[in-house]
């Protein structure tokens, strides 16, 4: 077992691990750490625990130290030089007519990076944009290329059902998701309303899918034959969120279709007595007198007009 705190760098981003070494850190408290980018500032979002050595990436890096006064000072006057260098990347931008869109500005702690996000349909040469702004700001520049999703995430919103975007408040890790949960759930296709604001599938799709796959798993499907308390039918339909099913059931006078709870409806194996009829495919095209016919077609007339 290995000792570690949590921390997190933005707003509802990934919580990394860190070896607090002999300092008490307290969980919401703000700590300076080395990462890869560098010195950063950071928030302690998960106390003192112990995990095991297989859910940390090696080696685990310690805390330089518990965030001072002067520190928490300095990262705020770090927030403002953002903007600043914001509203002069966007200038540079226009300037060497370069079609990308600047979405945020990043200092590290010890101002020994600017790292400047961006998106655009295609690849960026801003080789040029790099060498104006290293000249301007004196320090390393890195240009990062994001995704709708990631801009999303950092610029925030409010999605269709009125709230705060989950990908801005909380959620940490972008999920896969995919059109086929739409169909397992019985949505609309719809691209505007099963997409978020990034023009990407929403990742509440995600959250109840496994419950759906649960409850498929036990649901009759639709044309299964099945046993209920009003005698032997099959299945025209089913309900994922009710958890029942529509049963059609052949009675001596009628023919009716039912609604059950799945507890009360047992499949059975076998075939229906009275199965639907299967359509009738008739050929959408006359025939012509360039159709050949199949020579056995020929003999049974033949023997019809004998």
């Amino acid at each position: 077992m290995v000792k570690v705190i949590g921390v997190r760098f933005k707003k509802a981003g990934k919580i990394y691990y860190f070896d607090p070494l002999e300092y008490t850190i307290e969980k919401d408290s703000a700590v300076i750490v080395e990462t890869a980018r560098g010195v950063e500032f950071g928030q302690c979002v998960v106390g003192i625990r112990e995990i095991s050595e297989k859910e940390v990436f090696s080696p685990l890096k310690p805390v330089i130290r518990v965030a001072s006064p002067e520190d928490i000072q300095k990262h705020l006057g770090n927030r403002d030089k953002e903007k600043e260098a914001f509203a002069i990347c966007e200038k540079k931008i226009v300037d060497h007519k370069l079609d990308m869109k600047l979405v945020d500005v990043e200092y590290t702690f010890d101002n020994s990076k600017v790292i400047f996000y961006f998106t655009a349909d295609g690849r960026i040469d801003f080789r040029e944009l790099v060498k104006d702004l290293a000249t301007i700001f004196r320090t390393r520049i890195e240009l990062r290329q994001i995704g709708v999703r990631d801009e999303a995430k950092m610029l925030g919103g409010i999605g269709i059902c009125g709230r705060s975007l989950c990908c801005s408040t909380w959620l940490g890790d972008f999920n896969s998701v995919s059109i086929k949960m739409a169909k397992e759930q019985n949505l609309s296709l719809n691209p505007s309303k099963i997409s978020g604001i990034c023009g990407r599938l929403m990742c509440c799709l995600n959250y109840e899918q496994e419950a759906y796959e649960e409850i498929r798993q036990r649901m009759p499907k639709s044309g299964s034959y099945v046993k209920t308390e009003m005698g032997k039918g099959y299945v025209v339909s089913n309900n994922l969120i009710k958890e029942t099913v529509n049963v059609k059931i052949n009675l001596p006078d009628e023919e009716i279709i039912e609604t059950f709870s799945i507890k009360d409806v047992t499949i059975l194996k076998g075939e229906y007595e009275n199965p639907p009829a299967e359509p009738q495919i008739e050929e959408s095209m006359p025939r012509t007198a360039n159709d050949k016919i199949p020579k056995e077609k020929i003999r049974k007339k033949a023997n019809r007009d004998n």
